[in-house]
């Protein structure tokens, strides 16, 4: 059976993990990398030339998908910068795309990358990380699911520390409450980190400068029932990341270096399986197996479009006194 074929776009730090999740699958042939810097090509090149000796290499994303025939693409570019890749590999044939975080940086794109994979029939997936991560998807599927806390009432995620940027790190913890609150959000309101009153669109650099991004705190309303609560920031707090999902039956803490369950007096521990690829690496390995047998990603295309109607209803909250904003908001 012919190997599929995988480009990179985006070589740099990010795209470089992307590719270490194609090392060692027997099926998967890394044909080809892209990105505007040919020194950072060349350092891509070199650091997998012991695994695939002709790696291709391109400055133009286009003329990748016009010669390679790639039957994977992944896109670990800026922030807002994901929207034409995605939608131009879509339309070039291409059966999978696992895409970084967040989606989109507006409506508009979130809405026409959506638009574009269910076109061609492309499998999209979102890279919120922790959905990959065994303690987060066990506890999810196995503790919440199971029922050992109740029906979901309520989850608060909490994203402090000078990178609590909204768009940045703020899209991993609004696609955490929505992962648990397995629901479609139907209204938001938002407050923005004082200084940003008047921040109504993208004003970022790509997620490195914390300042073009502002930290917010928001509430979440969703169809059934669950409410989420957004706590990010302000900036000048240290740094952090965890959830607090609350049940009719108890209550679940969580962050990245452990979990408890809280049903009376003492807190027992969520033990969750070991995995041999975790994270980013697992990400890109599911849509290599999606694309082979079928089958659909743990964080498709349509919840990061809700991740970015939930942002952007933040930012238009902060416009209108800080209002109710009904969901979806048109582009």
């Amino acid at each position: 059976m012919a190997k599929l074929r995988v480009g990179v776009i985006g070589c740099s730090g990010i795209g470089t993990i992307h590719a270490s999740g194609l090392v060692g699958l027997p099926n998967v042939e890394l044909a080809a990398g892209c990105d505007f810097v040919q020194s950072t090509l060349d350092a891509f090149k070199a650091k997998y030339q012991d695994n695939w000796d002709n790696i291709s290499l391109y400055t133009n994303h286009q003329e990748m998908l016009e010669q390679e025939n790639l039957d994977v693409v992944t896109v670990a570019t800026s922030d807002h910068r994901h929207a034409d890749l995605v939608v131009d590999a879509a339309n070039a044939g291409v059966k999978g795309i696992f895409c970084e975080k967040p989606m989109a940086t507006n409506v508009a794109d979130a809405d026409r990358m959506l638009e574009a994979s269910d076109k061609n029939g492309t499998i999209l997936s979102i890279d919120h990380t922790r959905r990959w991560q065994p303690l987060w998807r066990y506890t999810r599927e196995e503790i919440v699911g199971g029922g050992r806390i109740g029906d979901v009432q309520y989850v608060i995620g909490t994203l402090s520390g000078g990178r609590a940027m909204l768009f940045r790190n703020g899209t991993h913890c609004v696609d955490a409450i929505c992962y648990f609150a397995d629901s479609t959000p139907e209204w938001v309101s938002a407050e923005l980190e004082d200084g940003y009153e008047e921040y109504s669109e993208y004003k970022g650099d790509g997620g490195h400068d914390p300042s073009t991004e502002p930290s917010a705190h928001g509430y979440i309303h969703f169809a059934n029932g669950v409410r989420g609560y957004y706590a990010g920031g302000p900036k000048t707090t240290q740094s952090g990341f965890r959830l607090e999902i609350v049940g009719t039956n108890g209550y679940i803490l969580i962050s990245d270096n452990g979990a408890t369950i809280h049903q009376g007096d003492s807190p027992e521990s969520i033990e969750a399986p070991s995995w041999d690829v975790v994270g980013i690496p697992a990400g890109v390995q599911e849509t290599v197996k999606l694309v082979a047998e079928g089958g659909k990603p743990v964080s498709p295309g349509s919840e990061g479009h809700k991740v970015v109607q939930i942002i952007i209803g933040f930012l238009t909250s902060q416009q209108n006194d800080n209002g109710k904003v009904n969901l979806p908001i048109r582009a």
